[in-house]
């Protein structure tokens, strides 16, 4: 595979002329879960009309290749695609039509990251664009704390809860104590 790589690289180098794939980008930087566009433009002849157009889009990771995108002789080719790729990438036609191959790929994971890509070969011309693309883990969910003000605002209420409960606690007790203390003192309010 990486033989492949380096024969692409130098084919590319020695293609002296008008057809030329480019990126947009380089390199690519996304978050696991988004979405992203990745994008390639190549030289269309206005003049002359191709019978042919071929294009295959590849991530390589390692000495692994997974599938992405196909066209042969204008027709997509989706029973090509790798399935970890299936149902998560969308192309433009319209773009397609005017020299630039926008793919774009949903649902992002790490296993995204690597080399992709993309080879056009029509019958005035072969050139291979490349870009790199590096997802990051998104960030693991932590459940939410209440803020200081939010638990300071709690912890009030239950202190005045408190204070309260105890306030009727006192007054409880002193009428109790002065009730028995005004029996005491008066034994004939005690038989009414």
């Amino acid at each position: 595979m990486i033989c492949r790589i380096l024969l692409l690289i130098i084919l590319t180098s020695c293609v002296s002329g008008s057809f030329v794939v480019n990126v947009t980008q380089t390199s690519y930087q996304a978050e696991e879960n988004h979405n992203i566009t990745l994008e390639w433009t190549f030289t269309t002849k206005p003049d002359r009309s191709s019978k042919t157009l071929n294009i295959i889009c590849e991530l390589f990771v390692s000495d692994k290749s997974s599938v992405l995108y196909q066209v042969h002789e204008g027709v997509e080719v989706s029973e090509s695609q790798d399935k970890k790729f299936s149902g998560r990438v969308q192309s433009d036609k319209d773009a397609l039509r005017e020299g630039r191959i926008r793919l774009q790929l949903s649902r992002l994971r790490t296993d995204d990251s690597g080399l992709y890509l993309c080879e056009v070969n029509t019958d005035y011309g072969f050139s291979v664009g490349r870009c790199q693309l590096n997802i990051t883990a998104a960030d693991q969910l932590q459940p939410q704390r209440p803020t200081t003000a939010e638990s300071g605002g709690m912890t009030g209420f239950y202190s005045l809860m408190g204070v309260l409960a105890a306030l009727l606690g006192l007054f409880v007790t002193l009428l109790v104590v002065f009730r028995n203390k005004a029996r005491r003192q008066n034994p004939i309010a005690e038989i009414c």
